[in-house]
């Protein structure tokens, strides 16, 4: 979740956030129908109000939203904007928009459910002729050496620390990605791009690309960065590339599983693929370098992932497994029965009061059983 901090960081960022509102200038017409998706405080959603939308429907699952309804009055077009503190893919709407706005990029456009969400409101609220903003991000990656990329994330961590061995970890983070912090110089590589978002067709939210880089510097190869390209609207846009004016996103940094000293000519294979597997990105990257551009020549080959990176206790994953049987155990038998209470006609504390009376020995305070119910409530009511 966003603080309010992040999202002034986000208004106040003049890169980002000249794009939108110039397409917000461009789009919104007198009598227009807006709708801002992941809008936060409401920001594009009041300015589309004083740009003379007749409504403006403000989606956002953060409760920085109740911020925006004081925004609204306090800027006089608080009879213009519904706010509507929910997912937008849970959400109907009573017409369709003629500008549907969105930022619902994370680090970099693969987030979460950016894409499906995306795609969600473009097929149920979009009119016919209506105008997304934005409306598509590229993808880039060069090969680069930047020492405090790997040296410092990577082989600081995994060594011996007063007396212990830490070298075992090495596996799992050579298969995690990390904030990148590289710049031009860097570079054993020219950039390349590799994919494009193209939110006004895209249909799937997962990518897989081919990168085919040739090394123009003499150097040690430890990982690639990945940075994108917006289009906001035509003509105008942002990227987060190394070297650019800072972006409220970063540069994923993506280590190989070993250091590889290349020479000038050498060619470097990177099989990249992102695939959503419930709320995140998995992401596989699978690199060959060969010398002097000759196949026969392999100098290093890794088959790296995400998955790897991650901890996954045994029992979790037989859990997931589809020969698998399961039983409820205490909790499910908890929610259940606070579910099986929620038929419209009993408050918080008669529910509570009954699950006090249900199960003694979880709950013995009023309070307890109060909290309980209440988060209950706030995920299915």
């Amino acid at each position: 979740m966003y603080s309010i901090g992040d999202y002034c960081g986000f208004i106040t960022n003049r890169a980002r956030t000249d794009a939108f509102i110039n397409a917000l200038e461009r789009a919104v017409k007198p009598g227009c129908v807006v709708l801002d998706i992941g809008a936060g405080m409401g920001f594009f959603a009041i300015k589309a109000a004083l740009l003379g939308a007749r409504k403006v429907y403000a989606i956002e699952y953060n409760d920085a939203i109740q911020l925006g309804q004081e925004f609204a009055k306090i800027n006089g077009v608080a009879d213009k904007v519904e706010f509507i503190h929910d997912i937008s893919t849970k959400v109907d709407l009573p017409e369709r928009a003629d500008v549907i706005i969105s930022d619902l990029r994370g680090m970099m456009p693969l987030h979460s459910f950016h894409i499906p969400s995306i795609i969600d409101a473009r097929k149920r609220f979009l009119a016919d002729d209506g105008v997304l903003i934005g409306q598509r991000d590229t993808f880039y990656a060069c090969v680069v050496e930047t020492v405090e990329n790997y040296d410092k994330y990577i082989e600081e961590l995994f060594g011996t620390h007063y007396g212990v061995d830490m070298g075992i970890s090495k596996k799992y983070l050579v298969n995690q990605w990390t904030q990148g912090v590289s710049t031009p110089e860097d570079f054993l590589t020219e950039p390349q791009p590799f994919f494009t978002l193209d939110y006004t067709i895209i249909e799937d939210p997962n990518i897989s690309a081919e990168i085919n880089f040739v090394v123009t510097r003499k150097g040690t190869a430890r990982g690639f960065n990945v940075w994108f390209e917006a289009a906001i609207a035509e003509g105008l846009g942002f990227a987060n590339a190394p070297g650019n004016p800072p972006l409220p996103y970063r540069n994923p940094f993506f280590p190989f599983e070993n250091k590889v000293d290349v020479e000038v000519g050498d060619v470097i294979t990177i099989n990249i693929d992102a695939n959503l597997v419930d709320e995140t990105y998995i992401w596989r990257w699978k690199t060959k370098v060969f010398g002097q551009g000759q196949r026969e020549i392999i100098k290093a080959s890794f088959n790296q992932s995400t998955f790897y990176g991650d901890l996954y206790a045994p029992k979790r994953l037989q859990k997931q497994a589809s020969a698998y049987i399961p039983t409820i155990n205490d909790d499910g038998e908890i929610e259940s029965f606070i579910l099986s209470q929620m038929n419209g006609q009993n408050t918080l504390e008669t529910i509570s009061n009954r699950l006090m009376e249900k199960f003694p020995v979880k709950f013995h305070t009023l309070k307890e059983a109060l909290g309980k119910v209440g988060k209950t409530a706030q995920k299915f009511s």
